[in-house]
């Protein structure tokens, strides 16, 4: 038994998490050992560390930041289209971009009216089974705020001021079959974070434990 089972067994009269959806801060997923999920996530255990959400015009989705055992920390949100999904990203840094995508094309990602292609070059050792071969640009400059706060409990303010939250730009990318991704944030002081990222079935999360 893990060093995180060993702390969180589940007992009988303890809080029951029944989805990703209802995760809080200390709670603990233990993915599939699926060979479709990268290697550095397979049957491994993440506990949630932080929520936050990402504020856009019509939507607002909660982010779980995760750290594993193997001192990986993803980031995890919720789609739903006709199925409900589970999208992790992995954030990586300038050598990993400049291994994936020539820097040119990656530039075009900025360009007006946004319909950047990229091929891939080479995974880095961090991007390996992540990645996909191609990547259609599908968003362009949208405009989001940021909040460290967990939306499902904490009201978002309506104002501009402190409180609104950290203004960014979303620039998103997916692979043929929109199960692999890119996703590019701008923020205001000209920062710029790179994702990874995967879209998985729920049913990639095995068992939870309720840190609580």
């Amino acid at each position: 038994m893990s060093f995180f089972k060993r702390i969180f067994n589940k007992q009988e009269d303890e809080r029951q998490v029944n989805s990703a959806e209802e995760l809080k801060v200390k709670d603990i997923i233990v993915l599939t050992d699926s060979f479709a999920l990268p290697e550095s996530l397979r049957k491994q255990e993440f506990q949630v560390s932080a929520i936050n959400c990402y504020e856009f015009e019509n939507n607002t989705q909660t982010e779980w930041v995760l750290q594993g055992e193997n001192n990986i920390e993803l980031y995890l949100t919720i789609e739903k289209d006709d199925q409900t999904y589970l999208k992790f990203a992995l954030k990586i840094q300038q050598q990993d971009v400049e291994a994936l995508f020539d820097l040119d094309e990656f530039a075009t990602i900025f360009d007006e009216p946004g319909q950047a292609f990229l091929d891939k070059q080479a995974d880095s050792s961090l991007t390996t089974g992540w990645s996909s071969s191609q990547y259609q640009q599908r968003t362009f400059a949208k405009v989001g705020y940021f909040h460290r706060k967990d939306n499902r409990s904490e009201s978002l303010s309506n104002y501009e001021g402190k409180e609104a939250g950290e203004q960014f730009e979303l620039y998103s990318l997916l692979d043929e079959e929109q199960a692999r991704g890119i996703d590019v944030e701008v923020w205001q002081d000209g920062d710029t974070d790179v994702f990874i990222t995967l879209y998985r079935p729920t049913t990639d999360i095995t068992d939870i434990y309720p840190g609580s």
